[in-house]
């Protein structure tokens, strides 16, 4: 226990998961007095990961929509600590953070360690490149808001010089290649599509909107891999009838400076390049003090959500691997915003339970579906329950439903009346400003 006898409940990651615990715990057992709530995370601001593609295309100014943590705490009664964690002491009940560096290489932050009663591992995923030759040196990723913006940045750039210089005059001079057909690149290729007409309607009509390629390469024989057929289907044709054009059974070998080579002897030329075919938990939690962990470097974690080798120490979203017995005896939760989402419940019911030293509950995922945006021109996905099955939705329901994913998370972290305000000021902010960043 702290100083202070309050035990000390530590949460490493303000993803979907982490600041959502956080902001519960705080709600309760912090302003009640009963524990000491700490999230810990390598930045400052917040924003919901799926919303990330948007940022990409500039068809979202993260600036509108990010949380400030140090906010986030003073409203809910618990402590931000900026700091990255790289190193476990369990024996101490410590945790390690690394030093941090500004932009001019000064340090800002020391190394330091930080003690724990109760620690909660939330620290998300990051792009596995799985060692393809030029991915981590050629490819973009889009883990952060600072890699979506700074896509961001490229495309303009490449946009400004080619309508300064009369348009397009090269081969792949602004085509994209997206590697990957997952959601994240399904939901960026038509993104990007909506963005460069976007752009040539503000004015930079030496570019014209057919003169950019966006290529989605899946070395799968389907989009989005693991799902329903239909939807896969669906989302193909929506793709195809934007004009994108879609490359399956294509695995990447190399990706140089000019573009992506595949398997098949095929190049694509591309002068921007993004990485968004895979996950895995980032590579410090690999052997972290003991701690079980996969071939993805995820934490095994029992039923509980605690990790298999100690009791304080729990994992949750998309650095854990949690068993899925309901799907079959080899199966794990998927890495979605839902299980995060589900899993931060598990775990505020479970620290509430332990402070009372009562037995810990079991996770029980609950699969709703899945959805997939197409930007403004559509919305697929499959509803999942106990009464109807499974339900193929498209179209304005389809995109309701997929809106109210964020409003939830929303609502799990500022509650009802300011999400309504929220809702009310984003209504006036889009017809004031540009509807895409154009700086």
């Amino acid at each position: 226990m702290t100083q202070n006898n309050l035990p000390k409940i530590v949460v490493v990651g303000g993803g979907a998961g982490g600041l959502e615990l956080a902001t519960r715990l705080g709600a309760s057992l912090g302003r009640q007095g009963q524990a000491e709530i700490t999230l810990i995370d390598a930045t400052r601001t917040h924003i919901w990961k799926p919303l990330l593609h948007e940022v990409a295309a500039g068809t979202l100014d993260s600036h509108d929509d990010e949380l400030d943590y140090l906010a986030q705490a003073n409203a809910k009664h618990f402590r931000f600590v900026l700091g990255r964690m790289d190193g476990l002491d369990r024996a101490r009940k410590e945790i390690h953070l690394a030093p941090m560096f500004n932009a001019e290489g000064r340090e800002i932050m020391p190394a330091r360690t930080y003690p724990y009663d109760f620690l909660v591992i939330a620290v998300g995923s990051v792009c596995n490149d799985f060692g393809i030759p030029g991915v981590a040196r050629h490819c973009l990723f889009l883990d952060t808001t600072e890699q979506a913006e700074q896509f961001q940045i490229r495309l303009m750039e490449a946009y400004l010089h080619a309508h300064a210089t009369g348009g397009s005059r090269g081969e792949g001079e602004l085509d994209i290649a997206i590697v990957g057909g997952g959601a994240t690149g399904i939901e960026l290729s038509a993104q990007l599509h909506q963005a460069t007409r976007l752009l040539n309607a503000y004015g930079l009509d030496n570019v014209h909107p057919s003169d950019i390629k966006i290529h989605l390469i899946e070395a799968s024989p389907n989009l989005l891999p693991g799902l329903p057929e239909r939807l896969s289907r669906a989302t193909l044709h929506q793709l195809e009838s934007l004009g994108v054009e879609v490359l399956l059974g294509e695995k990447v070998v190399e990706v140089t400076e000019a573009g992506v080579a595949t398997h098949s002897g095929r190049f694509i030329p591309a002068a921007l390049k993004v990485w968004a075919a895979g996950i895995k938990a980032p590579d410090f939690l690999q052997g972290l003090d003991g701690l079980e962990t996969n071939r993805i470097n995820q934490i095994k974690v029992r039923p509980t959500l605690q990790t298999t080798v100690d009791d304080a120490v729990y994992a949750i979203g998309d650095c854990a691997s949690c068993p899925w017995p309901a799907k079959s005896a080899t199966a794990t939760v998927p890495p979605r915003a839902q299980s995060a989402h589900q899993m931060a419940s598990l775990v505020l019911k479970n620290l509430r339970r332990a402070l009372r030293g009562q037995s810990q509950a079991d996770y029980h995922y609950h699969d709703y579906g899945s959805l997939v945006s197409l930007g403004k021109y559509s919305t697929v996905g499959n509803l999942m329950g106990n009464l109807m099955g499974t339900v193929m939705i498209e179209g304005l329901i389809a995109r309701l439903v997929y809106l109210s994913l964020y409003k939830m998370h929303q609502w799990a972290l500022f509650g009802t009346l300011r999400v309504g305000l929220l809702m009310v000021a984003n209504f006036f902010r889009r017809r004031l400003r540009p509807r895409i960043k154009l700086h």
